[in-house]
């Protein structure tokens, strides 16, 4: 078996930032943009499926900022909190705070400065949206402890990381309505499919360390699960779509993204790590062309 690597060795951090900052850029994943990606794309959604038309730039901008920001303060609570675990699994192991880079308290202060920045952008949205954005900060700060008590805290990060369909919805509406709903579940859906092949990197470390993961509980059993939650996801994406009132593009471009995550399931190799790698960071385009449709289903 090939161990995917955590942290690239001799990209442009390495190359073009400051040795001093090196770390926190780390801390923050700003190499490994497919977090943000993931946290971003639903927001983006949600913000598509509420306007009758082209997104406003603006609010598309604001999202993409506190995506940004609010991934890396996810990413450095994670890692305050999985420090001891980190230590113990080699695809994490040289992690900033877990190697001892960066110290938790200075790992707490960066995470306290991140958080305001998206603060600020939080609160140039609309009451609403304030509101719901406020509720989500519960299931960001619950995720990372759900490993040691559940075999599904993917479920519990698709919760979190689609929160942004919701939040999107209610930037451009001022209300919670079904089709937000509908796009927030097939968000979940879709989660529970890309992070279980994410887990399958780490399942002989998290048997070891005693960590639990939908991977390990699925084991031989999961393509037919990712078949299962993909189909899912895309039935959900439907009816979200029938309840918005849009065109047949969104449902041409819904059946694109339809077969790139059957080729997900049908080829992903769950015991080589560097492929699982591969089809997670895949899930960026699928989110983009759920992006694209939705545009093109009020357009047309």
């Amino acid at each position: 078996m090939t161990q995917a690597s955590d942290i690239p060795k001799g990209g442009w951090i390495d190359r073009w930032s400051p040795g001093p900052l090196r770390p926190y850029l780390r801390l923050m994943r700003l190499d490994r943009p497919i977090g943000t990606w993931l946290l971003l794309l639903p927001c983006w959604w949600g913000v598509a499926l509420a306007t009758p038309g082209w997104p406003d730039p603006a609010l598309i901008a604001l999202f993409a900022i506190g995506a940004l920001v609010m991934r890396g303060a996810g990413c450095t609570f994670n890692d305050i909190v999985d420090r001891d675990i980190d230590r113990r699994v080699a695809r994490t192991a040289d992690r900033p705070v877990a190697s001892g880079q960066i110290s938790v308290p200075a790992a707490i202060v960066f995470m306290v400065a991140q958080a305001l920045v998206g603060l600020a952008v939080l609160l140039s949205l609309n009451r609403a949206a304030v509101l719901w954005g406020v509720a989500s900060l519960s299931l960001v700060a619950l995720y990372p402890f759900m490993k040691r008590v559940t075999w599904w805290p993917q479920f519990v990060l698709g919760l979190a990381f689609n929160w942004g369909a919701l939040l999107g919805y209610v930037a451009v509406t001022g209300a919670m309505e079904t089709p937000a709903l509908l796009l927030y579940a097939a968000g979940i859906a879709w989660t529970l499919g890309y992070d279980t092949i994410y887990a399958h990197q780490d399942k002989a470390d998290d048997a070891l360390v005693g960590v639990k993961s939908s991977a390990r509980y699925l084991e031989q059993r999961t393509r037919p699960f990712l078949y299962a939650v993909y189909a899912l996801t895309v039935a959900l994406l439907a009816a979200a779509g029938v309840s918005a009132g849009l065109g047949w593009l969104f449902y041409a471009g819904l059946a694109v993204a339809a077969a790139h995550l059957f080729w997900q399931a049908r080829m992903v190799d769950i015991d080589d790590p560097r492929d699982c790698l591969a089809k997670f960071r895949a899930n960026r385009d699928t989110g983009a062309i759920v992006f694209a449709a939705l545009m093109a289903g009020h357009l047309l």
